[in-house]
């Protein structure tokens, strides 16, 4: 059941970062919810092995070069999700920011009212 919760917040997500960047394009929340699964696949299986490739130029710039890789996964769902579509690198690297940020707080209201 929470899979499919995390699932449903992240199209929602996805779908309210695509409204405040310009440069996305969702078709509807049907394209939505299927590129936050793709996304959630892409992260699961391509995210880390990326990681590891990148490990030296991550570690130069004390982790910052994460930002770039969740860019370039969001690229990649953009080009596997027909309806959802990023128009260049630098709308992919302020939607890959905003999309954390939103992750990150929806993480934290969803444990709190859990308790």
């Amino acid at each position: 059941m929470s899979l499919l919760v995390h699932l449903l917040v992240s199209a929602l997500l996805l779908m309210l970062v695509a409204y405040l960047v310009p440069g996305i394009h969702i078709a509807g929340f049907g394209h939505a919810l299927l590129a936050a699964l793709v996304l959630g696949i892409v992260n699961t299986l391509v995210r880390p092995i990326l990681i590891l490739i990148t490990l030296p130029i991550t570690v130069l710039t004390l982790g910052l070069f994460l930002i770039v890789v969740n860019a370039l996964m969001l690229l990649l769902t953009g080009a596997l999700v027909p309806g959802f579509h990023i128009s260049s690198f630098g709308t992919a690297l302020v939607a890959g920011l905003l999309l954390g940020v939103f992750n990150l707080l929806a993480s934290v209201l969803t444990h709190r009212s859990g308790r």
